[in-house]
């Protein structure tokens, strides 16, 4: 029987760009006769990306789309909250429902998943030879010292903690208890990843389109902030 990996799409006000992610995580073939399950959770978005993937769910049948619906917005990591309760894949993998993250990545990132040396796999935006899209300087020096501040408490050696993709066995991932309803997942997970005895967490590179704000990217100094609390909270206090 055919593995499955499942794909989380958190959706809040992607109009410009929600089709075209649907297209290109579709599209992508993956290795090792891997199945697809794609799950578009909507946090209550105010545009047309709803019906936009309502849209390709009737066009498209056959690529295996759900789309589940807050009714009300609750935050990104709210969303991968919900999509990961109804993952019903081996392997499951956050997906943005921007064009930043590039879907054909994806088999880099579960090579270490489908040959069980890893348990987690994180897609590291600074390592590697593919291309990156020049952007903000400070954004970088923050991210930089977010991560160096979680490697400190969590003892893990990774380069870029806040990356949007990770890649995960399902049992894993389904077996940690997470609380951080927006921007705080990324620290949280890495956090309570750490605890796990005997995991064993891999880093691959992958290649970044970044956004600007005029273009729709929505974090800012704030979530900075709240990435700071929520690394001393659950690597101090857990």
């Amino acid at each position: 029987m055919s593995k499955i990996l499942s794909v989380i799409i958190p959706l809040y006000n992607e109009e410009r760009y929600i089709s075209d992610v649907l297209n290109r995580v579709a599209g992508v073939s993956l290795n090792g006769g891997l199945l697809k399950e794609i799950l578009v959770i909507d946090d209550c978005s105010k545009d047309t990306s709803v019906q936009q993937v309502q849209s390709f769910i009737n066009s498209y049948p056959e690529y295996n789309v759900q789309l589940i619906n807050h009714s009300r917005n609750r935050g990104k990591g709210a969303a991968i909250h919900t999509g990961i309760e109804h993952a019903t894949g081996d392997f499951l993998v956050i997906q943005d429902a921007d064009l930043e993250y590039d879907p054909n990545d994806f088999n880099d990132l579960i090579a270490p998943l489908l040959d069980a040396r890893a348990d987690v796999v994180y897609g590291s935006r600074f390592i590697g030879d593919k291309p990156h899209r020049v952007l903000f300087f400070w954004h970088y020096v923050g991210n930089q010292l977010l991560t160096f501040l979680s490697n400190a408490f969590t003892n893990l050696n990774l380069t870029d903690m806040e990356t949007c993709y990770k890649a995960f066995r399902t049992d894993v991932i389904k077996s940690i208890k997470l609380n951080e309803k927006r921007f705080g997942f990324e620290p949280e997970v890495t956090a309570k990843v750490a605890r796990i005895p005997r995991i064993k967490v891999f880093e691959v590179g992958i290649s970044y389109n970044g956004r600007t704000y005029s273009e729709g990217k929505k974090i800012n100094w704030k979530d900075g902030f709240r990435a700071i609390y929520c690394i001393l909270r659950y690597n101090l206090w857990k």
